[in-house]
């Protein structure tokens, strides 16, 4: 008879009752030893039903995610999962591998802004600019930046790490001067695993005793190091994704396509997002590092290590071929439909990254792993709008929070779409506003709620300040981090002017938030859990799975996330 469970109680699997503290080096002892967590940025709990299903005017009605579909049927399927909110690739990974909240981390968006640091001693690639830090007295704030700004060089895929491989990105990539600075720690540069204020499972495992890798595509993404910072990675991965792109000699996509020249020369080659062949050999980067890591190496496969007990990486081939438009070739990328039917691009990056997840349960399978090893599929964020007459480029029709915001003189410098040379403010298809003031905040809302309209105005959809913010964050007034308003727009709506794109994320509308969430093991009775949960529930779970303690975490702690629900076992 099945009998249901919960796993809560997948440490019965093995030692009962092991934790963080009295785990040591028992790893051996557990049928679960290994988490191969994958992150498929942009990809929504529709997606998954549709590749896995198959649709009767796509892929002559066959399912054309076949190894995606496999995972499902040893698979717990949650259907209502939600990212973070704001739901940007930095928010919506802290939260699958801290388990908290923005309000916990302090992390809102890649670029964003803090008044408790001060400006970088150099200007960072991307504008953030320079400026003063005296020790130990009050701080100015600053625009706060981690992404590919604070490399030694963006334009290298390595990120200019002096002596490193030419693709081999990593923690010598950041450029210390290109920091925000802590005055309260001696003007000390911030680095990303300091910038989180909650810690990782990464943290926690490596503590344990286990081994712990992760490829995502910044340097500035070891930010789930913290914890205890970059000693908690063991191997860490991370290819500048926003670097030149260039031929990869030895590299070959999982499709079998050879990367060692450039597969769209006449594309846009200032960064490997803007053409749809040309990420997938980014991806095969990082694809090949997890290959290396079930073989027990290096992410480079040049010096043997061992498996590691936590490792993963994030896909990107999928969000640009939800986002972009090549105007190079004609070709769109996106969904010709509401209820999400890939275009052609879209589809050809639909099985790439099955292509790949088939690669990497090859590689588990022989190397005999597969049984020991939950494999965990989510995404940072979803994409929005699917429906594509649903676009709205704001700007092009009137303008934005922000812009408004800056012409009344409410805005720092650094935010204000005002100042020539900075990094702008932070506005996808949703708009962070920080205040030089936080008492100018009703006068603001006053200007914000007078030009709410979508044809000359900002297209408001929802406005959170005062308690209906702090309610879900922390009072702007007393966290540095806060933002002292938050514009949601109406569904489909970006504040840009640009059709290079035809779908952004980190809004809150479900196409931005209901994204994938697939837990796989051999021993799982298939099952779909239509309750809601949330991405930030991944981190507690992989860490019960492997038989340690959730409490670890500092989110389980403060803010009482808790494991996923229920899963049947055969």
């Amino acid at each position: 008879m099945k009998k249901l469970i919960t796993l809560l109680m997948l440490a019965a699997l093995s030692v009962t009752g092991a934790n963080a503290q009295d785990r040591g080096n028992n790893w051996e002892r557990n049928q679960i030893r290994h988490v191969l967590l994958l992150s498929i940025d942009g990809m929504h709990a529709v997606d998954f039903a549709n590749c896995a299903n198959g649709i009767s005017t796509v892929n002559s009605g066959q399912p054309y995610c076949p190894a995606l579909a496999a995972l499902g049927k040893t698979g717990i399927n949650y259907v209502a999962a939600s990212t973070s909110k704001p739901s940007d690739s930095f928010p919506g990974l802290e939260a699958i591998i801290t388990g908290g909240s923005p309000a916990l981390t302090g992390v809102y968006y890649d670029v964003a802004y803090s008044r408790n640091y001060d400006a970088p001693a150099k200007t960072t690639g991307n504008g953030v600019a320079a400026g003063p830090c005296n020790a130990n007295m009050p701080p100015t704030g600053t625009r706060t930046e981690y992404e590919e700004g604070i490399d030694i060089d963006q334009s290298k895929v390595n990120g200019g790490a002096p002596g490193a491989a030419l693709t081999d990105g990593g923690l010598a990539s950041i450029d210390p001067q290109r920091l925000v600075r802590d005055p309260s720690k001696g003007c000390a540069p911030v680095f990303p695993w300091e910038f989180v204020r909650a810690n990782s499972i990464f943290s926690v495992i490596h503590q344990a005793g286990g081994y712990a890798a992760w490829s995502d595509k910044h340097p500035a993404y070891s930010s789930v190091a913290s914890g205890i910072g970059p000693s908690a990675l063991d191997d860490f991965y991370a290819p500048e994704i926003n670097s030149t792109v260039i031929g990869l000699p030895g590299v070959k996509t999982p499709t079998g396509v050879s990367c060692s020249t450039i597969l769209d020369p006449g594309s846009d080659l200032t960064a490997w997002t803007n053409s749809f062949q040309s990420i997938q050999c980014y991806d095969t980067l990082k694809v090949d590092a997890i290959l290396n890591e079930i073989d027990g190496k290096n992410h480079l496969g040049t010096k043997k290590t061992q498996v590691p007990t936590i490792f993963g990486m994030n896909f990107q081939a999928l969000s640009v071929g939800q986002k972009l438009n090549e105007k190079s070739n004609g070709v769109t990328g996106g969904y010709l439909d509401a209820t999400g039917t890939p275009s052609a691009a879209l589809l050809d990056e639909f099985k790439f990254v099955d292509a790949s997840i088939g690669a990497f349960v090859d590689e588990l399978k022989d190397k005999g792993l597969y049984d020991s090893t939950v494999i965990v599929i989510t995404a940072k964020h979803g994409q929005s709008p699917i429906d594509p007459n649903r676009y709205v480029p704001q700007t092009k029709l009137g303008t934005s929070p922000a812009t408004l915001l800056s012409n009344a003189g409410f805005l720092p410098d650094s935010e204000s779409t005002n100042n020539p040379n900075g990094i702008g403010p932070t506005e996808d298809d949703v708009s962070l506003l920080w205040l030089t003031h936080s008492s100018d905040t009703d006068a603001s809302v006053k200007i914000l709620e007078a030009n709410a309209s979508a044809t000359s105005g900002i297209a408001l959809g929802q406005i959170f300040y005062g308690s209906s913010l702090a309610i879900n964050y922390n009072d702007p007034t007393k966290d540095p981090r806060t933002p002292d308003i938050i514009v949601a727009p109406n569904a489909g709506v970006v504040y840009t002017g640009s059709t290079a794109k035809q779908e952004e994320h980190g809004g809150f509308a479900h196409d931005d938030t209901n994204v994938i969430l697939l837990l796989s093991h051999p021993s799982f009775e298939p099952s779909t859990v239509h309750a809601e949960v949330g991405t930030v529930q991944v981190a507690p779970t992989i860490l019960k799975a492997l038989g340690l303690n959730p409490s670890a975490l500092d989110a389980v702690r403060a803010e009482g996330t808790s494991v996923l629900p229920a899963v049947q076992l055969k």
